[in-house]
């Protein structure tokens, strides 16, 4: 799958090589910042160093003087980085705080934000275990409260009750009993064995291989040490009572990592191990992470995701190379974040055109809007009532006062529903406002 770095062999380079040349020492806190794995530093040529073998050395020597001994029972470590504490530092400024979601989401559509961001992680968390279903199915589903069909949309409809369910439940500490509950929730009606649901595996059975050519790539630790290796977890994720401080966000990603490593589930570790780094960013305070899908961003990426387990094993349980990955996918998902409220308030804005039409609430403004750009779009109520987050009779409401108005006109779908279309005076109220 991989090839396994050379073994370790002291170098007789000093560290002080990197003080005598100041481009070697820009290489070298590049391949340090993006934590390089052996396949990349093999083909790096850098002035006073004769061979990769000594790069590598030299990389591993300045890794072991930063080195972090999490869990030594498994040799779990990993070194700290300049870049890990500046985008943690990033985080702290703006996924935290007490100033609340108002100061960077527009408070009328915090809501909707919110659920858009959790059926997008639930989507991609799913996808990323096997759900196969589209998106604009699964978010149709969702909205409007449908029963899952199939075992892709239970997936996808569990993971999104889960992260609600955690999103109400952040201030109670880490058990055994949640890691437990938490499972059940996921995999409930989606495992080949119902009674799996909620219980650890019972045998060593269960291995991670390789979906193509089933080549195996992680054997996990026996399901003998799994409630004594939770009890750790539990331990580290509600204390802090380590001799060295560890970053709340890398605790997260250790929780994360630390899920998947175990394996103590037969099947829904992966689901689990990123509800659980949801719930505990949250519970530290990190709210903005409820309105991002870093699934999202992992599944774009899974071949690095998956890459970055393999190079913590087979670089002797150093998750470095998972913490660094975890950072990165979470700084593109608050870039993706940042873009997407941008976008947001440039439509808000552009919605409040309408609002010149006089006596139309906001709600209205958006009906009104979501036919601009489809001239030929049909709304039912049940459409209004899940973009909008309202109840079917105050969508009801609004819509009727747009047909008075003569802005949207009622149509016969079939002897009971009723559809919604542009009226004799939207081309001459509304689109005017846009030309």
């Amino acid at each position: 799958m991989i090839e396994s770095p050379p073994k370790y062999v002291e170098t007789h380079l000093s560290p002080a090589i990197l003080l005598q040349n100041s481009n070697v020492a820009k290489e070298f806190n590049r391949l340090q910042d993006s934590y390089a794995y052996w396949s990349e530093v093999k083909y790096k040529k850098i002035d006073g160093i004769p061979d990769a073998q000594s790069l590598w050395s030299l990389l591993k020597t300045i890794r072991a003087t930063k080195a972090i001994d999490v869990f030594p029972k498994y040799n779990l470590h990993f070194s700290l980085t300049n870049q890990m504490m500046r985008l943690c530092h990033i985080f702290d400024m703006n996924f935290g705080g007490k100033w609340g979601s108002e100061s960077i989401l527009p408070k009328a559509d915090s809501r909707r934000y919110l659920v858009g961001s959790i059926m997008e992680e639930a989507i991609s968390s799913s996808q990323m275990e096997g759900a196969s279903t589209t998106r604009k199915i699964a978010k149709e589903m969702l909205r409007k409260n449908i029963t899952p069909k199939d075992k892709s949309q239970r997936m996808i409809y569990n993971n999104f009750q889960t992260i609600q369910y955690l999103s109400e439940h952040t201030g109670i500490p880490l058990s055994v009993d949640l890691i437990l509950q938490i499972h059940d929730l996921i995999t409930k009606d989606t495992l080949e064995m119902a009674e799996d649901s909620g219980k650890f595996r019972q045998n060593n059975n269960v291995v991670v291989e390789n979906a193509i050519t089933h080549e195996i790539v992680h054997t996990p630790p026996s399901y003998t040490e799994i409630p004594s290796s939770l009890e750790w977890l539990v331990e580290f994720a509600n204390n802090d009572s380590a001799s060295i401080f560890i970053h709340p966000i890398i605790k997260a990603i250790i929780i994360h990592f630390f899920i998947s490593y175990l394996h103590p589930f037969v099947d829904g570790n992966g689901r689990t191990a990123r509800a659980l780094f949801h719930w505990y960013m949250l519970k530290e305070g990190y709210w903005l992470t409820e309105y991002m899908s870093i699934s999202r961003i992992i599944y774009k990426s899974k071949a690095s995701y998956e890459k970055s387990f393999l190079f913590a094993e087979a670089d002797h349980n150093d998750m470095g190379y998972f913490i660094t990955y975890h950072l990165n996918a979470l700084h593109k998902a608050f870039e993706e974040l940042k873009k997407y409220i941008s976008r947001k308030t440039a439509q808000q804005n552009d919605q409040n055109r309408l609002l010149k039409l006089g006596n139309i609430t906001q709600r209205q403004a958006e009906i009104l809007y979501m036919m601009l750009k489809n001239e030929d779009m049909v709304l039912t109520v049940k459409d209004v009532t899940s973009k909008l987050l309202i109840t079917p009779t105050t969508a009801k409401h609004d819509i009727v006062e747009l047909v008075n108005r003569g802005l949207l006109t009622e149509i016969s779908l079939n002897r009971q529903k009723k559809g919604y279309i542009r009226g004799d005076k939207y081309h001459e109220e509304v689109e005017k406002l846009y030309r």
